[in-house]
């Protein structure tokens, strides 16, 4: 899916709080946004919470490469988002490191912290 080559060429992008695009760098609702606009032409906006409102709810057991990812970070719902790429893995843009990056569902923060999914193509 176009989706998951876009998000892959992005992975070691900067993270900055409210970042919207490459040049900037992003934060996880913004890189999620562009992608998405970039290489889909759908429209997602504002937080990551705002996004979670939106799409078809998919059973982990379900997850397709594009799907979106929600986490409870930072004690917050629906505060930390990325999109699945297949093989138990997302990409996203955590402010840990600071940079877009791959991780594992499976890992045990994320095991811990995941909340729900999402589809926006179907």
């Amino acid at each position: 899916m176009d989706v998951v080559i876009f998000a892959l060429g992005l992975i070691d992008t900067n993270y900055r709080f409210g970042g919207k695009n490459p040049e900037a760098g992003f934060d996880c609702s913004g890189m999620v946004s562009y992608i998405y606009r970039q290489a889909a032409d759908v429209r997602v906006a504002g937080s990551a919470a705002d996004i979670a409102r939106h799409g078809r709810p998919v059973d982990r057991a379900e997850l397709r490469p594009g799907d979106l990812v929600f986490f409870n970070t930072g004690n917050a719902p629906y505060s930390h988002v990325g999109i699945y790429i297949g093989d138990d893995r997302f990409v996203h843009a955590p402010s840990t490191r600071g940079q877009v990056r791959i991780d594992k569902l499976a890992a045990s923060y994320y095991a811990q912290r995941f909340q729900t999914a999402r589809n926006y193509f179907d």
